[in-house]
């Protein structure tokens, strides 16, 4: 049986993503914590002299097509976003030294992506749907799809 649609039909959301990639070094560190709990708990990644990442980020977009273009946001825009305010912000940076955002919070990899997330969130309309995947290593990665609403 073939059912007509409603003419009130919700629009189609679709996600488009895009890929950047940036280096950052940094420390996992909790200074409230001795030397030896800071040892336990993050290993080789509390080096005092840092250690660094080939980070790659995505970040998708969902939203509804445009129907004068087709799109859901033009792909050029969003790289130039990115690139302008998360890669020039984080590449060939000390994330715990030079990266104001980690002043008083742990660069971690979940940190980080929350950051982004926020920064790409303020240059986005609320239109559309915002979900960020940064991967630290080829297997080791995060993702972060904003504040859950209760």
């Amino acid at each position: 049986m073939i059912r007509h649609m409603s003419s009130k039909r919700q629009p189609e959301l679709v996600t488009v993503c895009r890929k950047v990639h940036f280096n950052a070094a940094h420390r996992l560190h909790n200074p409230n914590w001795t030397d030896e709990k800071n040892e336990k708990v993050f290993g080789k990644c509390n080096n005092e002299n840092y250690h660094g990442h080939n980070y790659d980020l995505i970040v998708k977009v969902t939203g509804p097509i445009d129907p004068d273009t087709g799109y859901v946001i033009d792909l050029k825009i969003l790289n130039d976003l990115v690139r302008q305010h998360v890669v020039e912000r984080y590449d060939h940076k000390n994330l715990y030294l030079d990266v104001p955002d980690f002043r008083n919070l742990n660069p971690s990899a979940e940190n980080i992506t929350i950051q982004i997330w926020k920064i790409i969130r303020d240059h986005l309309g609320l239109e559309f749907n915002l979900q960020i995947q940064l991967f630290e290593t080829e297997r080791n990665f995060v993702e972060d799809s904003g504040p859950s609403i209760k």
